[in-house]
């Protein structure tokens, strides 16, 4: 009986997470309701976006007052967001292994904890200063060397950007994985004649798979919603599928914050409800993308109980 409050009490305290993402589901879905009613599905498939004539007497659709003209499809932001998302990880994932496999087992342990302190504080600088580094270094590094078209912001610029902050995520949590590995696997491996290389490689990452799928998945949540940083370096492009690393491109992160101030002059309101369905799709991407690693991180680990 003595028990019985503390039980209680944790388990309020724990349906407060839950709660909230119910909230803000639900608030998203009531919001953009008329949005959803007016888009139907081109608001997916169509690359115009368009907010209409915000001067103009609204016109009325299906019952649903909407300025003149007005049309919303996101196919280009969702692309945006996916192409950049996929590179970024493409380039963070070596990188963090690398740094990670470096730190666990070149270093010396005297230095370990301040050289694995320094990858962890990279993950705590703020988005915007990664931003200003882009657009002071990056983009007229890419503009002058890379770029055929002399314009260093767009895909590339937003990818490396990303591919940056995402970095320390994953390396810092396959390090703590790694550093986990039972000494004595590692001692039967040098034993039985293997290679540093594949001690690493078939005695030590096998059985850390599981934490790196869980923290690429971690870092690929934090591409997908990123918006400063992105927003300052992909050069804001809008209704132009991105066609080279070097196009301009727009998120759906960034392009909600880069378009809400034009969207709260719409008298009607469609607009901020259309940008309230964009937040809807980046959550399903983001819950889609979190489902499909679980899938994944528990077949690595059935066929590691299996071995």
């Amino acid at each position: 009986m003595t028990i019985r409050p503390f039980r209680l009490s944790v388990l309020t305290l724990s349906l407060f997470i839950p709660a909230a993402l119910c909230a803000v589901v639900l608030f998203l879905v009531i919001y953009s309701g008329q949005a959803i009613l007016f888009n139907g599905l081109h608001f997916i498939t169509d690359i115009n976006w368009n907010l209409g004539d915000l001067y103009d007497d609204p016109v009325t659709v299906n019952g649903i007052s909407v300025p003149s003209g007005a049309n919303y499809g996101i196919w280009v932001f969702i692309a945006g967001t996916l192409a950049s998302s996929t590179i970024a990880i493409l380039i963070a994932v070596p990188l963090s292994v690398g740094a990670a496999i470096f730190l666990a087992e070149a270093v010396s342990p005297k230095i370990r904890p301040i050289l694995s302190l320094l990858v962890e504080l990279i993950a705590v600088i703020p988005s915007v200063v990664f931003g200003l580094w882009g657009i002071a270094v990056l983009v007229p590094f890419i503009s002058h060397y890379l770029s055929p078209t002399g314009n260093g912001y767009g895909l590339l610029a937003a990818s490396i950007v990303l591919a940056l902050m995402i970095t320390p995520i994953i390396a810092s949590t396959l390090l703590d994985a790694l550093m986990q590995v039972p000494r004595e696997n590692r001692e039967s491996a040098f034993a039985l004649g293997a290679t540093h290389f594949e001690v690493v490689a078939k005695a030590m990452m096998p059985m850390v798979r599981t934490t790196l799928v869980g923290g690429i998945v971690l870092a690929l949540g934090r591409a997908l919603g990123e918006t400063m940083a992105v927003l300052m370096v992909s050069g804001g492009g809008i209704n132009i599928l991105p066609d080279s690393l070097f196009s301009p491109i727009s998120t759906i992160a960034s392009f909600v914050v880069s378009q809400l101030d034009s969207a709260q002059a719409d008298p009607t309101n469609m607009s901020v409800r259309a940008l309230s369905e964009v937040a809807l799709v980046l959550f399903v991407i983001t819950l889609a993308v979190n489902a499909a690693a679980k899938l994944l991180a528990s077949g690595a680990l059935n066929v590691r109980n299996r071995k």
